[in-house]
């Protein structure tokens, strides 16, 4: 059910806003207050009528403010029902190819896509398909079907958990079509339609839409300060697992996305507590896990703290994104729970990328050299963040693929746009939220090689200095330098 709300809260929240002219200085509050999520997605605002009265402007004030702001995608007005709050749709649904997702071409020459935390292929890929090639023919014989996936990547993948102090049997992994597939499937197998769902936020955009697959109500739990050091806000978590009592919870501990925070043991043993006191299953993502670009120790596996974890991996992030597999560790009760849920959806996954996988999973080198190239270009953004957007605050992850970026003040999601004009694609922060706001953030990623990372900063500056100027008391001072 939409929310509404009341004209007194509509005139709390935009305080006193500019009036000159005050149709503008109306809409840029509102704007402000939807971006953020002061006004959740989806809320009908007061009438034009309503507005009037209570700000002392005239209705027409109101109704060109309301008009911008449907024009500029923060609300849509319902022919006869109202206006309500809304963010650019292109941008709400945007994943990691967006842009392309609608049947665009292929990026053009000279665009640099900054939607995507995926680069080009990690040397030693195509040395693998070849290897891959010389092992098919031994498996031509049979149907090709195996819905649990390919024994020995199945072991491989086994044995790369048991080396990180969790010990797994190849029954317990069930190879997918990629780590949203898994998520989805989990998703289908533990909950039925209606049931809750807790997920961080903000969070990988893409998870938001595998777990709306089965129908689930998400349940937002907001991460901590993104300035901060903690990451996770465990208090909240535990009131919000008290209250709504969710299914399951999607966590993502190894450098989350966006954020790039990792969970500590301690919390790790904390969250597990909290999860088994509310009966709740979690979903952990483990799929930047193997990003770590610090070379200190990782934390335990999720697992070791709630064995009852449902755990996805996946080669795309370290590999190639052409490689479609993913894969689920299970307990070993749910394994034959989760495959039937999963021929429901596709009855197993190529045959040929798992061949391939396996060839990268017991390659020497392949890794180690990927973590230093996304060290390098890591730094390297940093670097061009801090030439030519000294405003902009962040930290810097020990891990993950992308940085999560606060702009000193205005819309993540209006900047975009306006860089998308000058030919660089950027996902701003309402991508990443269930019900809106963080709309002074942008994810950018690293992926990219060096040089095309410093000039897409460098087309965002240039777009951030020529934006429309903001008014003084709209802009907020960071809470602490970072980077």
């Amino acid at each position: 059910m939409n929310r509404s709300l009341a004209p007194d809260r509509l005139a709390a929240l935009v305080g006193d806003f500019p009036r000159a002219p005050a149709y503008r200085g109306l809409r840029e509050a509102l704007q402000e207050l939807i971006g953020d999520g002061r006004i959740p997605l989806g809320t009908r605002l007061p009438s034009e009528r309503a507005v009037s009265d209570v700000l002392g402007v005239s209705r027409n004030t109101v109704t060109r403010a309301y008009a911008d702001l449907v024009a500029a995608g923060f609300a849509t007005a319902r022919q006869g029902a109202g206006t309500y709050a809304a963010v650019p749709l292109d941008r709400r649904r945007a994943h990691d190819h967006a842009l392309h997702a609608l049947g665009a071409a292929r990026p053009q020459d000279g665009v640099i896509d900054l939607n995507c935390a995926a680069g080009a292929a990690t040397p030693g890929v195509a040395a693998a398909y070849q290897r891959a090639v010389a092992a098919l023919p031994a498996y031509l014989a049979s149907d090709g079907y195996l819905p649990s996936g390919l024994p020995a990547l199945r072991a491989l993948v086994a044995a790369s958990y048991a080396r990180r102090g969790l010990p797994t049997a190849p029954e317990q992994i069930v190879v997918t079509s990629g780590a949203l597939s898994a998520i989805a499937i989990i998703a289908r197998a533990l909950s039925r339609p209606g049931d809750r769902l807790m997920i961080e936020s903000p969070v990988y955009s893409n998870a938001i839409e595998a777990l709306r697959l089965g129908g689930a109500r998400l349940v937002s739990s907001p991460m901590a300060d993104p300035l901060g050091d903690d990451g996770w806000d465990l208090d909240a978590i535990e009131a919000t697992l008290r209250q709504t009592a969710p299914r399951a919870a999607y966590l993502i501990p190894d450098f989350q996305n966006p954020t790039g925070f990792l969970m500590r043991d301690a919390q790790r043993a904390r969250y597990a507590d909290a999860l088994r006191a509310a009966r709740t299953t979690a979903i952990v993502d483990e799929t930047l896990q193997p990003t770590c670009l610090s070379g200190d120790p990782m934390p335990a596996p999720f697992a070791a703290h709630a064995p009852d974890a449902f755990t996805v991996g996946s080669a795309s992030k370290l590999c190639w994104g052409g490689l479609r597999v993913g894969w689920i560790r299970a307990p070993r009760d749910a394994v034959d729970r989760l495959i039937a849920a999963r021929v429901q959806m596709e009855l197993g996954s190529s045959l040929f990328d798992q061949l391939v996988v396996a060839e990268m999973l017991g390659a020497d080198g392949i890794l180690a050299a990927r973590r230093e190239q996304l060290r390098q270009r890591r730094d390297a953004l940093a670097q061009a963040l801090r030439d030519h957007l000294p405003a902009w605050r962040f930290r810097l992850p020990d891990g993950g693929l992308s940085l999560w970026v606060r702009m000193p003040h205005g819309s993540a999601t209006q900047l975009a746009a306006d860089a998308e004009r000058r030919g660089v694609y950027l996902a701003p922060g309402p991508v990443f939220s269930v019900e809106g706001g963080a709309d002074q953030w942008l994810r950018i990623p690293y992926a990219k090689p060096e040089e095309q990372l410093v000039q897409a900063i460098r087309v965002v500056a240039e777009a951030w200095t020529a934006g429309p100027p903001q008014t003084a008391h709209r802009r907020r001072s960071p809470k602490r330098l970072i980077a």
